[in-house]
């Protein structure tokens, strides 16, 4: 069954919550949840939030370290790289999509991917 979460906000919250703890699937499930009605709805932020959605499942990869997991982590985060110039001052939750976008590149930086 699909999850929805209708509270961007909260759901944004949560992810940097998880990302802070490095509980990164939880983190993309998080988010996820809220991204479903965003892009049922065909809103602006689908893109960018789900850019971030694979920013965390990016960095699940490299957490699990298994077979192949840079070029995985590498393929997941070219999402988050195509869309967080959707980040503007203008968007809805700018300051947490700004946080949420800091900690990836925060991560990328002190990552294998750095």
């Amino acid at each position: 069954m699909l999850n929805e979460n209708y509270n961007l906000k909260n759901a944004l919250n949560t992810y940097l919550q998880l990302l802070n703890q490095e509980k990164f699937f939880d983190a993309h499930e998080a988010l996820e949840e809220a991204w479903h009605p965003l892009r049922k709805a065909d809103h602006p932020l689908k893109n960018l939030t789900k850019g971030l959605i694979n920013g965390a499942i990016c960095f699940e990869h490299i957490k699990r370290n298994r077979r192949d997991s840079k070029r995985k982590a590498l393929t997941v985060l070219n999402s988050y790289e195509r869309h967080k110039d959707l980040c503007t001052k203008e968007i809805e939750h700018f300051e947490l999509f700004q946080q949420a976008c800091l900690k990836i590149e925060i991560l990328k930086k002190n990552s294998l991917l750095g």
